[in-house]
């Protein structure tokens, strides 16, 4: 049985050679050729030892995941459906801006924290990704945007774990994705510019900031527990006080001095002007007059389950000037990729109906849509 080498960050890796019989600068030189080159063929890689590649076919490979659907928005946003196995498929999304490009990956087929305004977390959830799983969409979205873009250097300069799933529900192999990113032998992405997004599971928050701190977005979505508990379940487990306390623990390590609140704007339910005092309130309960968080209101994408609407723009200028003549930073966020269902809480893939696997499989070959032109735009490395 053969290994897939992204599985391993470089402490795997090294392990992993050594076991071979080789030394540890054998798999630096293997972990560049995988993720610096995205090279998947040993025989390309032309400054290992011949007798090491030999090793290397008897025992390993590095797997990409399959690609079922491509879509390209008209706003140059890319969604690619990936096959996981099992009748399970993930989605994750390149979002190009003028000044970086932004590369949202998933971590789970699914999800099981069961927020109301998210599609994914109701097509249920079927199982965790492995570690080479999720780093295996960033190796795609890399070697594919360097030919699109016809590029050499890094296209990605941001990756946020922000796809289907509950990325601190799956830490065991989160972090050795994490830290694959951060490697300066393979991606070399800061920690500033590597996000984690949770809904607020808070051991593993502060787990988090032991082992790998990266930047934390925490999805808040209501200023109070009786709405908060309606609308993510998981604060049932984990109430505002206890969050926001973690979120407070977690700036003593984190790569910038302020959290993201996600905060997503739901007409008639968490969008009056009192919720947004109410929020203000929060805030300063816990970080007194220091700026030591940020807002993102996101324009909810509805969906027929859901019940729910989206904010009036009006409404949710209202909102967010209370916020931020209280001294919050806040920003609405753009929606991107809307007519390819990709904007955010639009994620759903094709979570495995295991009764009805036939009609899940013919209806994938659907899906694959013709894609329209690239709006080539230089997205600068940072």
């Amino acid at each position: 049985m053969t290994v897939n080498l992204l599985d391993f960050d470089l402490q795997g890796l090294t392990g992993f050679c050594e076991r071979l019989g080789e030394k540890r600068f054998r798999a630096v030189q293997l972990f560049r050729w995988i993720h610096q080159k995205g090279a998947s063929d040993f025989d390309a890689m032309s400054d290992l030892a011949k007798s090491l590649r030999e090793k290397l076919k008897g025992v390993a490979q590095v797997k990409a995941l399959a690609v079922l659907s491509e879509q390209i928005s008209a706003d140059g946003t890319i969604k690619w459906l990936f096959d996981v196995g099992g009748g399970d498929a993930v989605e994750a999304v390149f979002i190009p801006e003028d000044d970086r490009g932004t590369l949202c990956v998933s971590s789970q087929a699914g999800c099981a924290m069961g927020c109301r305004f998210c599609s994914t977390g109701h097509q249920g959830f079927s199982r965790n990704l492995s570690s080479g799983e999720i780093i295996a969409q960033l190796w795609f979205a890399e070697r594919f945007l360097r030919r699109h873009l016809q590029r050499q250097e890094r296209v990605i300069s941001n990756v946020v774990m922000m796809g289907m799933g509950e990325p601190l529900q799956n830490y065991a192999e989160l972090l050795p994705a994490l830290r694959t990113m951060l490697d300066d032998h393979a991606y070399g992405l800061s920690r500033r510019r590597v996000t984690v997004s949770t809904s607020g599971i808070v051991p593993k928050m502060d787990l988090l900031s032991q082992d790998c701190p990266v930047a934390l977005a925490v999805s808040l979505h209501a200023p109070t527990d009786a709405l908060r508990d309606n609308l993510v379940p998981l604060n049932k487990k984990y109430p505002l006080v206890e969050l926001m306390a973690a979120c407070e623990r977690y700036l003593e390590f984190a790569p910038r001095d302020f959290i993201t609140f996600e905060y997503c704007m739901l007409d008639g339910v968490n969008d009056q002007p009192e919720q947004a005092r109410q929020l203000v309130e929060l805030v300063r309960a816990y970080g007194g007059a220091r700026p030591w968080c940020k807002f993102n209101l996101i324009p909810f994408n509805p969906f027929a389950q859901s019940g729910l609407t989206r904010s009036s723009t009006q409404q949710t200028l209202v909102f967010a000037r209370i916020l931020s003549d209280a001294g919050i930073v806040t920003t609405i966020r753009k929606t991107r990729g809307d007519d390819i269902d990709a904007a955010c809480g639009q994620l759903a893939g094709d979570v495995m109906d295991r009764t009805r696997v036939g009609e899940r499989i013919a209806r994938q070959r659907t899906i694959m849509l013709k894609p329209v032109a690239l709006h080539k735009r230089t997205v600068e490395e940072t």
